[in-house]
């Protein structure tokens, strides 16, 4: 009698997970997920107006903020991707786990590089920086420092991105955040 009473408590419980897996299925498909080059589409970040706080603050604040903002959006959106790639793995076949899988190393790949290259920018004594990977190449927007960047500077960033990534000349964007 008790061996029946335990499986019975573990079929239910078996249930209430399988149902709660499924709710969440049918609801999370109707969601939209943005694509990370659309969310994170360098020229329409740097170049459109973006207003952090009030304005009353000072431009340190602001610009430390625009950055935080950019890499909290890239981060949210890699996220999402990675969330959704896992649960890609989770209920696909073999052929589809191993393309997700690939694409989830390729995710991470381009996290790390991103995370070397503001690292390396950074030291070389820039106020602050975040890279951005795409298809089409990499975006690295730099604080200004005081006069602009010049020629130097950009020679510098795009020193690091070659020695840190497979990107060639053509596929380096490099922008000027006031």
């Amino acid at each position: 009698m008790k061996i029946w009473k335990k499986n019975l408590i573990a079929a239910a419980v078996l249930l209430a997970v399988c149902g709660g897996i499924y709710v969440n299925w049918l609801y999370g498909e109707d969601q939209t997920v943005a694509d990370l080059t659309d969310t994170l589409d360098s020229d329409k970040l740097l170049n459109s107006d973006v207003v952090m706080g009030d304005g009353a603050g000072d431009s340190d604040t602001t610009l430390s903020s625009y950055f935080a903002a950019v890499r909290l959006s890239r981060q949210q959106a890699r996220d999402s991707a990675v969330s959704l790639l896992q649960e890609a793995m989770a209920y696909g076949d073999d052929v589809e786990a191993a393309q997700t899988s690939k694409q989830l190393e390729e995710i991470v790949q381009s996290a790390l590089c991103e995370a070397q290259i503001e690292s390396l920018v950074i030291a070389k004594g820039y106020a602050d920086c975040v890279a951005y990977i795409s298809e089409d190449g990499i975006s690295v927007a730099v604080a200004s420092p005081e006069g602009g960047i010049q020629q130097s500077d950009v020679a510098v960033i795009t020193d690091i991105i070659l020695s840190q990534s497979a990107f060639t000349m053509q596929d380096i964007r490099v922008v000027e955040v006031p």
